[in-house]
């Protein structure tokens, strides 16, 4: 018989600064060993769910309880934060927020030092869970010479330190490129396989999850359950399209096809999903999708030509690195984390100053350029649109870097108005920005950098579907107005879907320019640039068609094409 280790009954979650409950009636039980998997769009509740597990709820964040909430048979509101962390560990999704050692080892040994663990005892159990991530050999090595990947096997490790019974992932995928992303998965299914901890997995990016082992996935939203199924029965349902929720894109190309799912196809994953009883529909809807190849814009507005850069006069990080960006482009800038792509998006704004080589904007030199001086022709927009804004409301936000610029005070409200119709904001324009939206918030920030060349750095990073699709539509927009746009990230179907061109930095250097669709074929390049294929070119291969990049483009211009009707 199965022992329940987590026990929610009736449970309600109510924050002092909330208007509503954030959980309501929540009967949920997990037990002892599973996997499980919590998903839902932004604000449904899922990290507060989380919160409660492993009592940041309410020990960290207050607010009022009502039913129960038992772990292991304790009741948790009757317990201390200090008792719950030695039953669950959490690796949060930034690890930088959670590294608190000047060493790796320092790091893991951290709760065993605050218990004063003999010192024998405390080296032979960071030594053991280092193995178990496999970690051992950078043990001596201080937080920034980790990458962002390593950087999470070591909160890893510090969680299990003590041997917790339950490990809490909150996100653990946000940060992390695709290919450092699947092996943080594999990661957690081979520790969840040799321990046999109980395992709670709350993520965004549902088909890398289901790349490992999931017994069971749990639907929040509005914060109650809205299911809580096998993945082959959850798949098979229409839930995750209801909810908002974006479900893995084999399963969507194989609805497209007219192809019925169904637990027996095992569509779990593409490992599982048995193809062969729809080849044939999938082949003849290949068959009646056109395809129209997007025409090249050719007129140069930016130039970088053989930019060197290093922090150190021993270190290079950016060597020699030559590219091209057209007027009216909407482009991707991909690789691993730490591979250089911020470091030349700093480079090309001014932040930095590269030690080699030109950056020529409409041909003119901008190396003589103050950061002022080229936020007249480029913006870059942060990931977190919460580190940019510095005012309440959005009028002033807006109009903030015009005053900068030394613009008439005659002049301003005709610029800022015009540049929140652009952005959709006009009808908000007097609205404090504390009642914006997360994507709202996207827009306020390129509202107020609206030039002629933005820069963004992932600019869909922790979205839900619904989120993602509202800030890339935006952008597409955007662009289809004359706004040039790079952008910075790791979401692979994105920069399928949405830009002509990608340009792949690996080790400071650019080793790829090409359609993403011929990138993500090219085995070589995503090994060096820690990417992967997407699942689609992984149906195609499985459907045995012999023209997968074919395939995929088809695909995107088809789903394109619906998802806008």
């Amino acid at each position: 018989m199965r022992k329940p280790v987590i026990e929610f009954t009736n449970f309600s979650f109510h924050y002092r600064t909330q208007s509503a409950p954030t959980l309501s009636g929540i009967n949920l039980i997990i037990y002892e060993g599973e996997k499980i998997l919590i998903i839902g769009p932004s604000g449904s509740g899922k990290s507060t769910l989380g919160h409660c597990i492993n009592g940041l709820v309410p020990f960290f964040y207050p607010g009022e309880i009502s039913g129960s909430l038992k772990i292991f048979g304790k009741e948790t509101k009757k317990e201390s934060i200090f008792k719950l962390s030695s039953m669950v560990g959490t690796v949060l999704q930034d690890p930088d927020a959670q590294f608190i050692g000047l060493t790796a080892a320092e790091d893991i040994a951290f709760k065993l030092e605050n218990q004063c663990v003999p010192q024998e005892e405390l080296f032979e159990s960071v030594n053991r869970v280092a193995d178990l991530v496999d970690m051992t050999g950078h043990l001596d090595s201080t937080p920034q010479d980790l990458s962002g990947g390593q950087k999470q096997r070591i909160t890893l490790a510090g969680s299990m330190i003590d041997n917790v019974n339950i490990l809490l992932f909150d996100e653990p995928l946000a940060n992390l490129d695709p290919a450092t992303g699947k092996m943080a998965i594999e990661l957690i299914d081979r520790i969840h396989k040799q321990t046999g901890k109980t395992t709670i997995i709350i993520e965004h990016r549902l088909e890398d999850v289901l790349h490992g082992e999931v017994d069971r996935i749990v639907i929040i939203d509005e914060g109650c359950i809205l299911a809580n199924l096998t993945p082959n029965e959850l798949l098979s349902s229409n839930l995750l399209i209801d909810t908002g929720i974006r479900e893995p894109l084999y399963l969507t190309a194989l609805r497209y096809a007219g192809c019925t799912i169904t637990p027996m196809l095992k569509p779990k994953s593409l490992k599982t999903l048995n193809i062969e009883v729809n080849k044939t529909k999938l082949h003849a809807w290949y068959e009646s999708v056109g395809y129209a190849e997007k025409k090249q814009k050719n007129d140069v507005l930016l130039e970088l030509k053989n930019i060197h850069f290093g922090y150190s006069k021993t270190k290079e990080i950016i060597k020699d690195v030559s590219f091209k960006i057209n007027k009216g482009e909407l482009l991707s800038l991909i690789g691993k984390n730490g591979a250089g792509k911020s470091t030349l998006a700093k480079l090309i704004c001014g932040f930095y100053l590269p030690t080699a080589g030109e950056i020529l904007y409409e041909g003119e030199n901008l190396i003589e350029q103050s950061i002022k001086e080229r936020g007249d022709h480029i913006g870059f927009v942060l990931q977190n649109p919460n580190q940019m804004i510095s005012q309440n409301f959005i009028f002033d936000e807006v109009a903030l870097g015009l005053k900068f610029r030394g613009v008439a005070d005659k002049d301003i409200k005709d610029k800022v108005f015009h540049a929140l119709k652009i952005c959709g904001l006009y009808e908000l324009r007097n609205w404090p920005i504390s009642a914006l939206s997360f994507g709202q918030k996207k827009r306020v920030t390129i509202a107020s950098v609206l030039v002629l060349l933005i820069l963004l750095d992932e600019p869909t990073a922790g979205q839900d579907y619904k989120h993602y699709n509202e800030i890339m539509e935006f952008l597409w927009n955007l662009n289809q107005q004359g706004i040039t746009i790079i952008m910075i990230t790791h979401d692979m179907h994105l920069m399928l879907e949405y830009t002509n061109r990608a340009i792949v930095i690996s080790e400071g250097q650019k080793i790829r320019e090409d359609e993403p669709a011929n990138i993500l074929a090219d085995e070589d390049v995503i090994r060096l640039a820690n990417l992967k294929e997407t699942s689609l070119y992984q149906l195609a291969k499985k459907a045995d068609f012999f023209d997968q990049r074919d395939f995929v483009k088809r695909f995107i211009h088809f789903d394109r094409r619906t998802r806008q009707l």
